[in-house]
């Protein structure tokens, strides 16, 4: 039986580079060498294509492939910028497409999509101060907003890099001017305290239209007030899955990420972040292209419903494949 070529997408010219490098080694791993040929297509920092190590255009990374896996994670790779290469190039790929990703990777966009769907999200404020002038200003807005402490993140990043909480008003200029060194708008966010949790779906796995992982609990190290992204790739952060969570909260972690899911137009899986407090559970973020790396999140979920990475990702590149 001829084999399926697949076009493994890794690195790319996102501050979660070295994530996506990882994820793209566990594809590549991972992937049924029954079923599947698997081709490295490395991009770099610049945003070169490379193939077996050496750099190419486009059209000839592509050249021979059936399908690509879409291992990038951050901006290029989540943003729709990637997609629409690939759209244009008529090349089927795994994962949303490039306007679902878009809207998905903006914060603030998701969150005002999402609000006429009645779930819970915590207070923000969007900035993006130019001039020290602005920054004073829209300071003052958060500081009327919400009462500290305050969550600052770039509007439009993965994997909580430059994610930062802050409990002194004279602070938070210094933070937002840090946020901005990812991208130029920042998502101030009231500090909602409770349990970290993480729900993954799937598009049409095991029988269902849209299937929901088991919901992974995090434990944050020490005293940490959030979940860094040092936190999330060193080890020092524990997961259980299946979370401690009671029926009630697993039902609503459960609804409200395959409600998500469905809500933005999302493909083949996500993963949606949560916080968990008595009130009930506050939706944070979606991720479109959740990590694959061994300290994942969604690879543990998936281990912990029985099934192998190796027969996940087979599902997703065969509703890829579906897609021509």
């Amino acid at each position: 039986m001829q084999r399926t070529v697949v076009g493994v997408l890794r690195g790319g010219p996102s501050s979660e580079y070295e994530v996506s490098l990882n994820s793209g080694a566990t594809v590549l791993a991972e992937l049924d060498r029954s079923r599947f040929e698997p081709r490295d297509i490395f991009i770099g920092r610049d945003g070169t294509w490379h193939l077996g190590g050496r750099p190419v255009p486009i059209n000839k990374a592509l050249q021979g492939a059936d399908v690509v896996f879409n291992a990038l994670h951050g901006e290029y790779g989540e943003d729709g910028t990637v997609q629409r290469i690939l759209d244009i190039h008529g090349m089927p790929y795994t994962g949303s497409g490039s306007l679902a990703s878009a809207i998905a990777l903006s914060k603030h966009r998701t969150k005002e999509l999402l609000e006429p769907y009645g779930i819970r999200m915590a207070q923000g404020v969007l900035v993006s101060p130019e001039d020290d002038g602005q920054l004073e200003i829209d300071v003052m807005r958060v500081f009327n907003a919400f009462p500290a402490p305050w969550v600052i993140k770039p509007a439009a990043s993965g994997s909580s890099v430059g994610v930062s909480v802050v409990r002194d008003y004279t602070k938070l200029p210094d933070a937002i001017r840090d946020a901005q060194r990812i991208g130029p708008k920042v998502l101030v966010e009231e500090f909602v305290r409770g349990r970290e949790a993480t729900v993954g779906v799937a598009d049409n796995f095991r029988g269902e239209e849209t299937y929901a992982f088991f919901p992974v609990e995090i434990i944050l190290p020490g005293n940490a007030a959030c979940w860094t992204y040092e936190a999330k790739y060193d080890g020092s952060s524990q997961e259980i899955c299946p979370g401690n969570f009671t029926h009630a909260q697993k039902e609503e972690l459960i609804t409200t990420a395959k409600k998500v899911h469905k809500a933005l137009g999302l493909s083949h899986y996500s993963r949606s972040d949560f916080i968990v407090t008595p009130r009930g559970a506050y939706f944070l973020e979606v991720n479109t292209l959740p990590g694959l790396t061994s300290e994942s999140l969604l690879p543990k979920a998936v281990k912990a419903a029985g099934a192998t990475l190796s027969e996940f990702f087979s599902h997703l590149i065969d509703l890829a494949l579906k897609k021509k």
